[in-house]
């Protein structure tokens, strides 16, 4: 926790710190932790530290709002939350992605079939502007335009520095049904009968997501909140989370368990550094159990080519990362599904629920529309005479053929015309002139898809 003199001493450094970088040098936010998986060319960029705005500054259950710096993550701000029996609306799955990354980028969780995206909560943005300024934002001010861009903005129009976000009531555990399919349209129907009345079984739920094995093996998991339990799970040991759905039709975990029930095993990334091995697991210490560790991993592969080197010393095929989300309508989930196992092959994969409750220019959901997030993310072997991009490329169009749309925190293919169609630049570029006019950050197509 930290005070709000101490935040406004905070936000006066960043501000003096962000006019003495050169002009010709590209200013970029020097974070603790990252999620992204965009690996930026070096250039000429000069780092701007956000290490005095990572605290949360109050937590009121009168009003139920949190004031909190915006490099703060979801886990420090869930530890504030929870002892007064409260958590944000929607809480992504990732202990360390930050509140800023989650309203400049885009976050989502098994709550977004009901509550959205974790900005469709925020109430107030403190931003520091491409041009320098401090401006406050919110939905009916003068800077009302530039909180409607700011999300999946990416850090291309200003930088959050303090969020004051609405809270929601929690009882102590989340109750977990895990039911299975072995048809992918009647997985998709079921999932929105579910989230559209908000029931299942006669009783209300609080939680729906779910997992793709395969084309014979899906599960749509929904959550209750529960003031007691005969039981609970723990998934941060030898015990593995996503293994469990497929071994149980019923499960009892705390909230900060439930909150974060993927991020033991990175969802099931962690298979790949051996971490779901029994010895293996047994010798790795719980604190590194963590996203954030393996991100880290991934981060120093790319840098050094350790598995690729690998896999030509053994002869293996080339391998393309292909990590994203992507959202589709839901009557187009079980196409989707069935393109995804043709031609990529990929699994398991994550299933999300969302309905987006307001209109958000920069990432052009319909209102009140449900979409299902498919979250996959791993190595696919190339096949011969293909090159690095290609199924990265043919998810696009597909996603694209299926009134979709991707997220932007990974490697993106689009050219820039299609780019701005689909991310709206009759939106951005107005905002972009208003708030950084001199080009001093970089624009969300050079930013997302060149790179830079």
């Amino acid at each position: 926790m930290t005070t709000m003199s101490t935040h406004q001493r905070a936000v006066e450094h960043i501000r003096q710190s962000y006019a003495e970088i050169p002009g010709d040098a590209a200013p970029r936010l020097a974070k603790a932790t990252s999620n992204l998986f965009r690996f930026r060319d070096s250039g000429k960029t000069a780092k701007l530290s956000a290490r005095d705005l990572d605290e949360v500054i109050s937590v009121d259950p009168e009003t139920l709002t949190a004031e909190v710096q915006g490099m703060t993550t979801y886990e420090h701000l869930v530890d504030a939350t929870l002892p007064h029996g409260l958590m944000p609306y929607v809480v992504p799955q990732l202990k360390t992605i930050t509140l800023g990354g989650a309203v400049t980028g885009l976050g989502i969780e098994s709550t977004s079939f009901r509550d959205g995206l974790p900005h469709e909560s925020v109430e107030e943005l403190e931003i520091l502007t491409g041009d320098g300024r401090i401006v406050v934002a919110r939905a009916d001010n003068e800077h009302q335009e530039l909180f409607r861009a700011f999300p999946n903005s990416y850090g291309t129009l200003g930088y959050a520095l303090r969020i004051r976000i609405k809270l929601r009531r929690v009882e102590p555990y989340v109750r977990l049904t895990h039911i299975r399919f072995t048809d992918a349209d009647k997985c998709m129907l079921a999932m929105q009968e579910i989230c559209e009345s908000r029931t299942y079984d006669g009783e209300p739920v609080d939680f729906v997501d779910g997992v793709y094995f395969d084309p014979q093996e899906m599960y749509v998991t929904v959550g209750r909140f529960a003031d007691r339990a005969p039981y609970v799970s723990d998934y941060t040991g030898m015990r593995i989370y996503y293994q469990s759905i497929q071994q149980r039709n019923r499960d009892w975990l705390t909230v900060r368990d439930y909150l974060w029930r993927w991020d033991t095993d990175w969802f099931w990334c962690s298979r790949a550094f051996g971490v779901q091995q029994p010895v293996v697991r047994s010798l790795m210490p719980r604190r590194w159990m963590r996203s954030d560790v393996y991100r880290k991993l991934v981060a120093l592969d790319r840098r050094y080519g350790v598995v690729a080197r690998v896999d030509r010393w053994r002869g293996q095929p080339v391998q393309e990362s292909v990590i994203q989300d992507v959202e589709v309508p839901v009557e187009q989930g079980a196409r989707f599904l069935e393109f995804f196992h043709d031609k990529v092959g990929m699994t398991p994969v994550w299933m999300c629920p969302l309905r987006a409750t307001g209109d958000w220019p920069l990432y052009p959901l319909e209102p009140g529309k449900l979409y299902v997030n498919f979250g996959f993310w791993g190595l696919v072997p190339l096949p011969r005479g293909q090159f690095d991009g290609y199924y990265n490329r043919l998810i696009e169009s597909s996603v694209h053929e299926l009134d979709g749309h991707k997220s932007l925190y990974s490697t993106s293919y689009y050219g820039r015309e299609q780019f701005w169609q689909l991310y709206n630049g009759d939106a951005y570029w107005p905002v972009k002139r208003e708030y950084d006019p001199h080009g001093r950050l970089l624009d969300l197509y050079d930013k997302c898809v060149r790179g830079r």
